[in-house]
Order: structure tokens, then sequence, then C-alpha cells
């Protein structure tokens, strides 16, 4: 994409004489930028275009376009593309608006462009976005107002408006980006493109992005998973809520999709999410400026108390740690601090503290081996020179070599002290809790970029015995699998379950019960009723014949009355869990974005009422599984509470990589959900499962001379 960031000649189709106008305003922050190269302004009148000869058509440019920006009415950007690939355009931005955002019209015009596009190799941006900048290059190919500074931060968004607000907020703050681009519809360039530029462009540190949605998920996550081993990745996803998503959708034509699956693509990928606007800048501004940290150890250095405890409050709820100090530290401190000053992490060198004392202490602490890096608070106080109170910040930094962040709480009187820091490259934070907030930022990225390799587990398993049976199901026309017929796909999959057959009749049951010991447990087996406790068809701990004679005939004839139009196949009799067996659910959906959206948690009030659940995308590494295992509150009651033994986790892991491999080898599976899975000290017994797969469910069920053969297996 050179021809886009680094154009020799600029074509401005649309271009304006009008002051105000968008045609205008480009040509007009393209010679505001200092572009060196040649602009082309295109104007069916003709005249001039601040300053500069228009051409009245495409094709009398002559000459050869590196790079085109079009901003016409929609319904003549198709045409005007054309005309340009006569003159061997390489890259285009269409700033028009119209297309697939505002209905079925729009997108057919912009799938023209699309296919104009990729049949000429043409590099296209938009439409509907803001345009483009590169601040070193001199290329300002936008209708914002202003030019940033040059920065060693890129960023770009879906939303123009976002743009506009953000590079205004840049310029007057005196903030710079290396690159700063607006996507819009993102017909041809998309997010992934535009992180593999930014991942080799040596001009950019950081990446900054906002995105409302994302069309092809698995590519991003590609992509993103290649960069964010290079450079940081910060993003902020909106459509976190349905009112969200909602908007979303009515603002990019395109669906939002599922924030949970977005989240799970972003952890995985590598990229830090953000909540708000605000979060990302104060991570760029640290990641831009410093070296993330070798440890999670932070030591706090203050002239306030109240500032030290809310810094140690916010380190306490971060994945940080509040670094103990050496007893030679400890005693340097006591050296030359006054007896009540506080000598531990957080150290208060009290109100009276001048530069000087900054700078004595700020040494010592960061000097210290165990301390990773250092949080020098600075508060108004009358004895106190903010500005020098930075500059012994600075020199602290420059002498230690660690990781140094500076928090000045108050705006009268420190705007010195905040250039001081500025210039010497150290963050500067108004309150503590966003820079402890950056810099375990900081250190979470450093260990997911020295983490393992990503080597996605592929146990052994029989995908043509499970494949049988999901085309089975398929043939008889049931969406639904259910636990009795799907018996055989867990066998395939290597995945235990507990003794069970299937019953036809009441005196079957008790023959069965009889087999596999009693107590025993009673579900209705039915292709028809997927949700069990709809027609309160399980009951559990049956004791004795006459239970289990009593149990059959109860559920069959409650289902038979609930569901009239369900096929009754009969009762699966199934052997009672251990008594110490915990029950989790292990299940996914597929995500039309990201493909196979893997959930786990604790089974029964903590999946439905609590949703402590975790998820991650497949196909699933076994770090993967055990970080979601880990994620759930819950988490210590499967470790064991007041006695109780710890399951077995390793069991758990392998009950979610081999759902993991069902949803990437069966791609017409839609949801599938293994619940309850029994786990206990010893092993984990998948009790019950369900899928769904992307078959015209028959709602009257097979036909009867079908139900033989339907059901002769199980």
């Amino acid at each position: 994409m050179d021809s886009l960031f680094n154009p020799l000649s600029i074509a401005v189709v649309g271009a304006s004489a009008k002051a105000g106008k968008i045609g205008n305003t480009i040509v007009r922050n393209l010679l505001d930028a200092g572009f060196q190269g040649d602009i082309y302004p295109v104007n069916p009148k003709g005249g001039k275009v601040c300053g500069i000869d228009a051409f009245k058509s495409v094709p009398d440019i002559g000459a050869g376009v590196d790079m085109a920006v079009i901003a016409v009415p929609g319904k003549l950007v198709a045409s005007c593309l054309l005309e340009l690939v006569g003159l061997g355009v390489g890259s285009v931005v269409v700033i028009s608006a119209g297309f697939k955002e505002v209905g079925h019209e729009g997108w057919s015009m912009e799938q023209e462009l699309v296919r104009i596009a990729k049949e000429n190799n043409i590099r296209l941006l938009g439409p509907n976005c803001l345009g483009l900048i590169n601040s070193r290059g001199g290329v300002n190919a936008s209708f914002a107002s202003g030019n940033p500074l040059p920065g060693n931060t890129a960023f770009f968004s879906q939303s123009g408006a976002l743009c506009v607000a953000i590079l205004d907020w840049a310029v007057g703050r005196g903030g710079g980006f290396s690159k700063f681009v607006s996507l819009g519809n993102k017909a041809v360039i998309d997010e992934a493109a535009i992180l593999e530029y930014l991942g080799n462009d040596p001009e950019t540190k950081v990446i900054l992005g906002y995105m409302e949605n994302v069309e092809n998920g698995r590519a991003f996550m590609e992509q993103a998973r290649k960069v964010s081993m290079k450079k940081p990745i910060i993003m902020l996803k909106s459509g976190t809520t349905a009112a969200g998503a909602r908007a979303a959708s009515s603002h990019t034509g395109a669906i939002a999709g599922a924030d949970r699956a977005y989240d799970a693509a972003f952890r995985q990928a590598g990229v830090i999410r953000v909540s708000r606007i605000e979060d990302m800048f104060n991570l760029s501004k640290a990641f831009s400026r410093q070296s993330p940290p070798k440890g999670s150890n932070l030591a706090i250095v203050t002239n306030a108390g109240g500032p030290g405890i809310l810094a140690a409050d916010a380190c306490g709820d971060s994945g940080l740690r509040m670094a103990r100090l050496s007893l030679g530290t400890v005693g340097e401190l006591q050296k030359i601090l006054p007896g009540y000053a506080s000598l531990y992490n957080p150290v208060d060198i009290l109100g009276d503290a001048d530069g000087e004392r900054y700078r004595t202490v700020s040494k010592i602490v960061a000097q210290d081996p165990m301390v990773h890096a250092l949080l020098a608070i600075i508060s108004p106080a009358r004895t106190l020179d903010p500005a020098e109170a930075a500059k012994a910040v600075v020199t602290t930094a420059a002498e230690t070599g660690k990781p140094v962040f500076c928090c000045i709480m108050g705006r009268s009187n420190t705007e010195e002290a905040r250039a001081v820091l500025d210039s010497a490259g150290i963050p500067v934070y108004d309150f503590p809790k966003p820079a402890v907030r950056a810099m375990e930022s900081m250190h979470e990225y450093s260990l997911w970029k020295s983490g393992p390799p990503r080597l996605v587990a592929d146990p052994e398993r029989d995908v043509e015995a499970a494949a049988e049976v999901i085309n089975r199901s398929a043939r008889t026309g049931h969406a639904e699998i259910v636990e009795f017929q799907a018996k055989e796909i867990l066998k395939a999959y290597g995945l235990a379950t507990p003794g069970s057959r299937l019953a036809r009749s009441g005196a079957e049951a008790v023959s069965v019960a009889a087999d596999l010991g009693f107590p025993v447990v009673l579900k209705i087996a039915s292709p028809n009723i997927s949700h069990k406790s709809d027609v309160d068809g399980v009951v559990v701990g049956l004791r004795n014949p006459e239970e289990v004679r009593a149990a059959f005939w109860d559920i069959t004839a409650r289902a038979q009355r609930l569901r009239p139009d369900a096929y009754i196949a009969g009762c699966l009799v199934q052997q009672m869990a251990p008594p110490d067996a915990r029950e989790i659910i292990v299940g996914f959906k597929r995500d039309e974005q990201f493909g196979p959206l893997v959930m786990f948690g604790l089974g029964g009030v903590y999946v439905e009422i609590l949703k402590d659940i975790s998820f991650r995308l497949a196909p699933l590494t076994p770090e993967d599984a055990a970080a979601m295992v880990r994620e759930i509150k819950s988490y210590m009651l499967l470790k064991g509470v007041r006695g109780g033994k710890p399951v077995n986790f390793d069991a758990i892991t392998d009950v979610l990589l081999r759902m993991s491999c069902l949803a990437m080898d069966f791609p017409d599976v839609y949801e599938a959900e293994f619940n309850p899975v029994l786990v206990g000290p010893e092993s984990a017994l998948v009790a019950d499962v369900r899928m769904t797969v992307r078959v015209g469910s028959d709602p009257e069920g097979p036909a009867e001379d079908d139900k033989d053969a339907f059901f002769k297996e199980a």
C-alpha cells in the first residue's frame, strides 16, 4: 500500500474552488501538509483550485497517477474509478458516502467498486471515509481540519466522525501520529490489511484502532497475532450492548457480532482492549514512551499519603504487585528521611519534600533489585516546585534505566513540570489509577509476547465415525442431535461417559438399571426434546426396580402429554455421578465473524444466574483451555474448599480441547453443549450432550419406516 501512504502524485476528483467544500479542503490539506508531489485537481468547470490549475475530466490529466481521492456523489464514483484505471492508478481513497450504509442499492454500488478495484489491483480505502494522513510524508488526503504533528503512534478507525474528534483533540494538545486512517465501509482495505501495513511501518511504534464490526474475523485474528508480536495494538470496540450493536449495524450496514467473540479474539491475538477513548490514549502514552517493565513489582514514591494509598489500592486491584523493598533500601531511606516518614512501599517522603529529596529517594527506590517499575506522585505543596520534582524524576529514569511513570495531582502551576516530563518521554497522568492501569497493560503485554508458541492441540479421534452420526441426522431431517444419539460421537472423540443404555419399556429400564448398578438416573429420550427440563424429563437417585419402573412411566407419560408432537423413544438409563463430582458445562456456538466460540463454566446456577463463564475461539491451545478454567470466579470451588478434594484439571482441559476439535472438524455443527460434565478428582464424564446441525428440522419427527434405523444404534 505504499502508493496510498507515499504517493508521488495525487488526483483529487471532485475538487472545488469554493472554500468549505470537501473537495477544496482536501486540496488545501495536501498543500498545508507540505506534499512534495504533483496534485491534479479535477473539476468539470476547470479553473483553479487553491491556486492549482484544475482538469475538467480524469482523462485530461494524461500523466500517470499514484493515488486518487474521489469526492463526488456516490452514483458517479464507479465511472470515475474506471477512468482512473486508464491512468494506472495504484490506490484510491473514496470519500463519497451513500453505499452499503444506506441499504441494498448502496450495497450493490459498493460491490461494483470492489469488482473494479480487485480486477485492476487497486488498493481502495473507503467508501464513506474521512481519508488518511501520513504526517512525516506530507500527505493529508482527508477533509479533516488541521494537521497533526509527526509521532510514533498510528490510529485507524471505522468511524470518520470519531477520527475528526480525535484529530482535533490531538492537534489541540500537540499530539502526533505516524499514520491516521479512516477505514469507512472497508470495501477493500479492512482492519487486517491496515494492520499488516502498520505492523511493517518503521515509523509506527504503537497501533490504536476503533472498530464497530469486522467482516472476516479469522483474517483479522491472524494478522493481529503477527503484528502484536512486533508492537502493541490497542483497540476500542463499540457495540458492546444490544442498543450499541443495533446502532453499529445501522451505522456500517453490517452485523456487529457477539461482543464476547471479539473479547476472545482480542485475548488470543494479543490485542489490548479498552472500553473508553481516554483509556486508549492513556495506554498509548505509556507504550509509545517507555519499555515494558521486566516484572510485576511496582514501587511508589509520593509526597502525600492519600494519593499513595490510592495508587496502592489500584495496584492491589491489578495484576501488579507492591514491591517489597530490601532491608538495604529501607536502611538507606532511613538515613535521609525524617523519622515519621513511611519507609516502606508506598514511600511517603512527606509534604515538605523538595526536588532534591525526590531525586535522592526515587533513585534509591528504583535501584532496588526487587523493583521493576516506579510511579512518582507529585502533589501540590507550598514547599515544592513541581518542575524541580519533575526534573528529579527525569534524572532517576535516566540513571536507573527502569520504566518510570509520573502522576501530577492538580493542574494549577504544573504545566512546566508536565512539559519537563513530556520532553523526557515520561508518561504523565492526572490520577494514580490510570497510571497503574497503563503499567499493568505493559506488563501483561510483555508476558503475552514472551509466552510459549501457539501450538493447537490435535488429540486422537475418529472423525469418520462421528460424521456418520451427524450425516444420519441430516438425512432424517433433524437439526438436533440429542444425548442417546450423540453417544457414538462422544466415543469417537475419546470422551468418557457414565454407563448408560436406552430402554424402550419399564421392564427394560429395570433390567438395564440392574446391569449398571443402583442408584441410576432416568432421562427422556427423544430427538424432538433437546431441553429435558422443559418436560421435567430427568429423575435422579433411583435406588430400586420399583422406583425405576414408576419413573419410566411417569417421565414418558408426562413428555407425551406436554409434547404430543415429539417422538418418544423411551428413557436413557444412566449411572449416577460419583458423590464428590462437580458439574461443569462445556459448549460452543458458531459466531458469524470468528467461527466456533468455546464456552466453559460451572453448571447450574453459576451459568444460568451468575453468568460465570469464560470464552475462547477455536482452535484452542492447551494454554487457552487452562486459562479458561482459571478465569471463572468460581475457580476456587474446583480447587476444593473446606477440605474438599480438587478436581482433575487435566481432565477438564482435555474435554475443552476435544470440544474445540469437534467444532473445527464439523462446520455444519452450529452449536454443541456438554451439560453437565461430571468432573471429580480422577476423571471427567460427559453426562449429557446436545448438538445443533445446520439442516432443516422436521417438526413431525422421522417417518414411521425411518424410526428403527434412526434409533438402531442407540
